[in-house]
């Protein structure tokens, strides 16, 4: 099934007031191996939705030691309380300083808006992302002889580099 946009005044209506999706697509924006999978459940508390899911895809990620590219599972169980109520319009924002009150600081929705489960699954899975990419635990890193071996034999075989060669054999 596919996540379409939901209109929160509808789940007022709905069984238990909750609408369950289970979804298996490709999120736009979010570059993916397999179509995401999962199910999202989206249930109206009154002043607030509660909203919660489960999910998984595999990814292509770089390695920060080696710079290969490797997959990773990437597995979602979150949960989360998005507040309804109507944003107040900032007057003045040109000066591009205003206040930020703690109670800003949540996310909100308008009771009589639309939620995006499509856009809240791609937020979650980025939040999930590794921040340290390791292809290994044990990963040694770039093989720092190998690149040794192959820029010298681009220097000898490129007679432009032999003056920074012979400066380099003069170094200690």
């Amino acid at each position: 099934m596919i996540m379409e946009t939901i209109y929160i005044p509808h789940l007022l209506t709905k069984s238990e007031r909750k609408e369950v999706i289970d979804f298996e697509e490709f999120i736009p924006d979010l570059e993916t191996l397999t179509p995401v999978r999962g199910r999202l459940q989206v249930t109206h508390q009154g002043n607030y939705l509660e909203v919660k899911a489960k999910a998984e895809t595999i990814v292509t990620l770089t390695c920060h030691r080696c710079l290969k590219q490797y997959n990773h599972r990437l597995k979602l169980q979150s949960a989360e309380i998005i507040w309804l109520e109507e944003k107040l319009e900032r007057q003045d924002l040109s000066s591009g300083e205003f206040e930020v009150d703690l109670e800003d600081l949540v996310e909100n929705l308008s009771p009589t808006g639309d939620f995006s489960p499509s856009d809240w699954v791609y937020q979650q899975m980025c939040l999930e992302l590794p921040h340290k990419q390791l292809c290994d635990t044990e990963c040694p890193g770039i093989d720092l002889n190998d690149d040794a071996e192959t820029e010298s034999s681009k220097t000898l075989s490129d007679s432009r580099w032999a003056s920074l060669a012979a400066l380099k054999q003069q170094l200690p």
